[in-house]
């Protein structure tokens, strides 16, 4: 009969052992046990409670994690972004101050004015870049690694220790009672029971306190990070808003001031020669010398130039020119009643003043075509 006994409390302390591997394997990772060894349902729903705590706490702060790694991510690509515009800036305001081109300004102030712009819209990136740099990741990366997430978390870890403590214990008093029922005038049996059972409710008592200090930690931890979190998440959204907005207002006047340049040229009248100009002078010798007196006025010479045609023009008579738009002209006389006398493509002749521009620089291809 004792052989019997023996062997069915050996069974009952295998079974107890191999539930309690079980529910170690499969408990809650990191954090959390069985809840089938729970005695009180008071502290079954406060294990459950901190449970639920750590599993959020602990998405939270990878979740802020994630937001540090990616803001972090933004600022290093953006500072290069920085840089190559920039960069781009002052090649578009070198090539508009220096303004080689032999065809007008147009070009070189619309470079100037989007050299200009880009300076003000990377000053702005740069500004969008600090922004989210102090007002997102360091905060949201401080409580990352800061204290009270590490304590609180370190509060639970103790608590599910003690748990599990109390749990061994709490199989060790069923073993207890199982013998004190097995041999029921055992003394010495009955003097471990009462002895193990005092330590289980110390342990109890003690796990509860724990618990609830656990809890109040956690979840203080959880409404700052859920806090913080949003108001950084905030932040961003305006900062980025109110950079694109700014963006937007210098894209808005760049591009006021290109179409009006462009609707001025495309909308520039043809000067007209034919009913507000008096008839140009005439010549005295083929050769290209003029009469000192012209009709209505006098010739001024000011001086050898080199012009462009901005609009074509017929001649009326033979001392007169015609032009075609691009052609340039040598201008050697100008009246003061609006004509002008020059030579292009070989021939020479009076032309309205007003349909050519003044040229300071010509490539000498074009040079060649006037003669």
């Amino acid at each position: 009969m004792d052989a019997i006994r023996k062997q069915a409390t050996k069974l009952r302390e295998q079974v107890a052992k191999q539930q309690q591997a079980v529910f170690k394997q499969f408990g809650a990772g990191g954090y959390g046990g069985p809840d089938t060894l729970i005695t009180d349902e008071a502290e079954l729903h406060q294990h459950q409670k901190l449970e639920r705590l750590y599993i959020s706490t602990r998405a939270g702060k990878h979740f802020q994690r994630d937001i540090v790694r990616g803001v972090e991510g933004y600022i290093v690509t953006g500072s290069k972004q920085v840089e190559i515009g920039t960069k781009f800036s002052e090649d578009s305001r070198k090539y508009g101050a220096e303004n080689t081109c032999t065809s007008g300004s147009t070009l070189s102030k619309a470079a100037v004015n989007y050299g200009r712009a880009r300076a003000q819209m990377e000053k702005e990136r740069g500004n969008l870049l600090k922004a989210l740099g102090t007002q997102v990741a360091e905060p949201l990366r401080a409580m990352v690694m800061g204290s009270p997430l590490e304590d609180a978390r370190h509060l639970a870890q103790r608590y599910d220790r003690m748990r599990q403590e109390a749990e061994a214990q709490a199989i060790e008093v069923s073993k207890r009672q199982a013998k004190v029922r097995e041999m029921p005038g055992s003394p010495e049996l009955a003097m471990k029971l009462e002895s193990a059972e005092i330590k289980l409710q110390d342990l109890k008592s003690n796990m509860s306190i724990l618990g609830k200090e656990a809890a109040a930690a956690m979840a203080a931890v959880e409404a700052q990070q859920q806090r913080l979190t949003l108001q950084r998440l905030i932040a961003m959204v305006e900062a980025e808003r109110a950079y694109h907005q700014r963006v937007l207002q210098i894209l808005d006047q760049l591009e006021g001031e290109m179409t009006s340049e462009r609707q001025r040229i495309e909308a520039s009248p043809i000067p007209s020669a034919e009913n507000n100009m008096p008839p140009p002078p005439s010549y005295e010798e083929v050769n290209g010398m003029y009469a000192s007196q012209a009709h209505n006025g006098t010739t001024d010479s000011i001086g050898y130039f080199l012009g462009e045609v901005m609009h074509s023009y017929h001649g009326q008579s033979d001392v007169e020119l015609s032009l075609s738009i691009g052609d340039y002209v040598v201008v050697r006389k100008v009246t003061n009643n609006g004509w002008a006398e020059g030579e292009c493509k070989g021939k020479a002749g009076w032309f309205p003043y007003g349909y050519i521009e003044r040229r300071d620089r010509v490539l000498a291809s074009k040079i060649a075509e006037v003669f």
